[in-house]
């Protein structure tokens, strides 16, 4: 499946970027503020990428189940056939031992 383009979800970062750029900063607070801001961006990023990943991870074990229960079924149905071919065998064996009047 190819992977979909996630929107962007407008976060609560803009807003306190247009805040910040309202308010009377001294020197010393301005580099301060922008370092936090940096690091608030990158943890959403980092946010945003992690639910990606866990979401293909989802996708991907969906994936692996469907396949495994479909090999679990293939597996089935051939013992069973196995099963039904030695039960046909052992009814015919019976019917052509009563036949000719030898017992086990």
């Amino acid at each position: 499946m190819p992977r979909q383009a996630t929107p962007k979800r407008s976060t609560g970062l803009a807003k306190v970027k247009k805040r910040l750029d309202k308010l009377p900063l001294d020197g010393a607070t301005q580099p301060l503020l922008q370092s936090l801001l940096w690091r608030v961006d990158r943890l959403e990023r980092q946010v945003r990428t992690l639910s990606e990943l866990v979401r293909d991870h989802a996708e991907d074990a969906d994936r692996l189940v469907r396949i495994v229960s479909a090999d679990h079924e293939v597996l089935r149905r051939e013992l069973l056939e196995e099963h039904r071919e030695l039960v046909r065998l052992r009814k015919q064996t019976r019917q052509r031992r009563s036949k000719i009047g030898l017992a086990r």
